[in-house]
């Protein structure tokens, strides 16, 4: 929109005027800011695990995975298709596209509402921490989640003017949910309850745009379907099964207060506040739209929460939940109904999440930094899962051309690691650790030839080079793990070790050869329990 246009929008008085350009310019301020210091942290920042092995996904590319649809692993190889192999070059296109949400939250907000309206959602948006700091980080959920607001302007658009170009919208951001992640279900089934439960949205059924949109959604599920016919459904059956015990768990209830803790505690009250306050107001546009698709998320995500997976990192499931709410707080706050108090509470809730995100995000530059990561470590605060993995690529280097071998890592994350600091200059197995099970890569391993039976059929009897992440694992899994690999590789032999900063990251190196089954182990059963007591000890 225009300035003229924007003027005429909100008329002639000065005063409003000038407060749409305040916005407007707090806004870009701190858009630019936080996109600066993202900027810096994606150049620096060691890989995550995940990262990682979505960067090996990359280099295979697929119709999918075991573990996600394929869009994450095709950004990424077009990443360093353009910028070359590094972590600025994979998560570029994240970056890019985490930039984006904000924006978006703009457009929805002036769609919605007025223009001053979108200029505060886009800047409650870059507040609000899983929003602001998005795309740091090459993960699916960059995609999902901008390609869900994009759906969600879309939606707005089209129940409103019913226009080709918004159904088409529509049916693209859908498109590339379902090729980001299966959580793209829930925007289907938010959606869903919009056009099933309001009379407005029952009336989009009657409307060529709407089947046009699904459609091309409808798209968006071909590569999935076909993953999952190659790999004999082991997406499905990890998504939906594996992952989920599907039983009550009362630690479970918990949820709300780490929301809160994810949101802020003050901008999280607002946000439920306005959730309630749309609700209230849902049989009007855009009303409907805001309180389906935000509590949508929001509760039904509380209600599976309650019993399905609770073991891997899940608080950012609601996050596009709480993205139209952001456009509806600043209107409800102006309201004459408003109390003082409330706006207070979403001014302070605002900061405070500003401040922690840049808290956040400038301790993870501190982390990344080497004249500042000993402080970090000093105070036994340093995230262990970002730091390590050059020095122990280093350290397997120099071991290799001491004496060459086949390198073998004791878990898929540590080898997708190893490989990306190797950059593929030679393959990387992975025992078959419970980690490969419990974050669904066991079956994509095998599919890759890179696992431990594929290890065994190829190399056996080979010198083996054995990497070993001896904090991978939880405490009580740690021992019996260490301990089986006496089982796993003959006459293993300790050839060195890497222990940072007071032991937040321990890695050990061995030496021995590979069978073609596991055995009983020529290295004495009590090494082994030495090994796993002095790691469980640190």
């Amino acid at each position: 929109m225009s300035s003229w246009q924007e003027r005429a929008e909100v008329g002639s008085d000065s005063s409003v005027v000038a407060s749409l350009a305040r916005w407007r310019a707090a806004f870009l301020v701190v858009f630019l800011c936080l996109l600066v210091l993202k900027l810096a942290l994606a150049a620096i920042l060691q890989p995550l695990g995940d990262e990682a092995f979505y960067w090996q996904e990359s280099r295979h590319l697929a119709w999918g995975y075991s573990d996600l649809p394929p869009l994450t692993a095709w950004l990424i190889r077009l990443g360093e298709s353009v910028a070359g192999h590094g972590v600025l070059g994979m998560r570029w296109p994240f970056l890019l596209l985490g930039s984006g949400l904000p924006w978006l939250l703009v457009a929805f907000g002036r769609r919605a509402f007025d223009a001053r309206t979108g200029w505060q959602a886009g800047l409650l948006c870059l507040c609000l921490p899983l929003a602001g700091s998005l795309g740091v980080m090459a993960l699916p959920d960059v995609p999902l989640t901008v390609a869900g607001a994009a759906a969600m302007l879309g939606l707005l658009r089209a129940m409103d003017e019913n226009r080709w170009r918004d159904w088409l919208l529509l049916g693209v951001a859908l498109a590339v949910c379902w090729m980001s992640h299966y959580r793209a279900a829930m925007f289907m089934l938010a959606g869903g309850l919009l056009c099933l439960l309001t009379p407005r949205g029952r009336r989009q059924w009657r409307r060529g745009g709407f089947w046009l949109a699904m459609l091309i959604a409808a798209i968006g599920l071909l590569p999935l379907l076909v993953s999952n016919w190659q790999q004999h459904g082991a997406g499905l059956a990890f998504q939906l099964v594996e992952r989920n015990p599907w039983r009550f768990h009362a630690d479970t209830l918990v949820q709300p207060l780490e929301q809160a803790v994810t949101c802020t505690p003050l901008l999280y009250a607002c946000l439920l506040w306005a959730a309630w306050q749309c609700w209230r107001r849902r049989l009007g546009g855009p009303w409907d739209v805001i309180a389906w698709l935000s509590l949508g998320f929001i509760v039904i995500y509380f209600v599976a929460g309650l019993f399905a997976d609770d073991q891997r990192f899940r608080v950012h499931w609601p996050l596009p939940g709480y993205l139209p709410l952001l456009a509806a707080l600043p209107v409800l706050l102006r309201e004459a109904t408003a109390s003082r108090g409330w706006r207070l509470v979403a001014m302070a809730g605002a900061g405070v999440a500003l401040l922690a995100q840049s808290a956040g995000l400038l301790y993870l530059g501190l982390a990344a930094y080497p004249g500042t990561a000993p402080w970090l470590g000093a105070a036994r605060a340093l995230p262990a899962a970002f730091i390590g993995w050059r020095e122990s690529a280093d350290i397997a280097k120099a071991q290799l051309a001491r004496q060459p071998a086949i390198l073998v890592a004791d878990n898929f994350m540590l080898a997708a690691e190893l490989d990306f600091q190797f950059d593929r200059q030679r393959p990387i197995y992975a025992l078959d650790s419970p980690l490969n099970v419990k974050y669904g890569r066991a079956p994509q391993l095998a599919w890759w030839q890179t696992d431990e039976g594929a290890l065994r059929r190829s190399h056996a009897g080979a010198p083996i080079l054995l990497v070993v992440d001896e904090r991978a694992l939880r405490e009580r899994e740690r021992g019996p793990w260490l301990e089986s690999l006496c089982a796993r590789v003959k006459n293993l032999q300790p050839a060195q070790r890497l222990d940072l900063y007071d032991g937040r990251k321990s890695v050990a190196f061995y030496r021995g050869r590979i069978g073609k089954e596991p055995t009983a182990g020529e290295m004495p059963s009590e090494h082994c329990m030495a090994a796993s007591d002095a790691s469980a000890g640190e």
